[in-house]
């Protein structure tokens, strides 16, 4: 096998315990979509949209994995499973992981014109099972999109996201969270998610609580201008 087609099958490796031998990983639905991929994508960039178009409906036929030609892709990424899909303005880093149904999802441009409409992933991203990160929005290196998590803004490197949509959640430094976490979830006693539920609700608290404040300086402003516009009234003259 060429030299950098054995650097990606052990980057699977590291990341996957299943395979007994290199040979198996080439059986692996998300390697032929990246093979298919790597020609489409050239045949896009020579602006053979409809043989690229071709290209990426086999792939899709054969591995239940949708990447679109115009999608860019760097190394050694990883589709565990299948069913996932990637909108055309995409943009993946390095050693990017991603799980069975997770989706990197465009927004709709209401004046018609394409532009930038997908995500931007970083390097050593982990977008999890059932995930969705919408949009032009960027996530930054090392972050970890959660099972069934909606991402529809900026994502700060590192950080780990959960649910609907997705906000940031406190996980501690250890050895186990600065490695590969699979399914982007660290699964040991140290990590709580009645705990981390909490914490998300008590951010939600604070920001309530700010916002009231907000609101009771807003009527206070608003009384005293109006306190302020009434003239005062004069004795009347006899």
């Amino acid at each position: 096998m060429p030299l950098r087609l054995i650097s990606y099958i052990d980057s699977i490796v590291a990341r996957d315990p299943a395979p007994r031998s290199r040979w198996e990983v080439l059986l692996y639905p998300g390697v032929w979509a990246m093979g298919f991929h790597r020609v489409a994508h050239g045949l896009f960039r020579m602006r053979m949209f409809f043989l690229a178009r071709l290209v990426n409906h086999l792939s899709r036929f054969m591995t239940c994995i949708d990447i679109h030609p115009g999608a860019t892709i760097g190394r050694n990424f990883f589709i565990d499973h299948g069913f996932v899909v990637i909108g055309e303005t995409a943009e993946i880093g390095d050693n990017v992981t991603m799980y069975q149904g997770s989706t990197l999802g465009g927004t709709n441009p209401t004046n018609g014109e394409g532009g930038k409409r997908h995500p931007t992933i970083g390097d050593d991203v982990i977008i999890s099972l059932g995930a969705a990160i919408l949009g032009p929005v960027d996530v930054g290196a090392g972050a970890r999109i959660g099972a069934n998590a909606v991402v529809t803004k900026d994502v700060p490197e590192g950080a780990t996201m959960v649910g609907i949509p997705a906000k940031p959640i406190p996980v501690a430094v250890s050895p186990e969270t600065q490695e590969f976490v699979p399914y982007g979830t660290p699964c040991s006693e140290r990590f709580d998610p009645a705990t981390q539920k909490l914490e998300i609700l008590q951010c939600e608290m604070v920001a309530m609580q700010k916002r009231i404040a907000e609101l009771l300086e807003e009527r206070d402003a608003a009384a005293a201008r109006q306190s302020a516009g009434r003239k005062p009234q004069g004795k009347k003259s006899a």
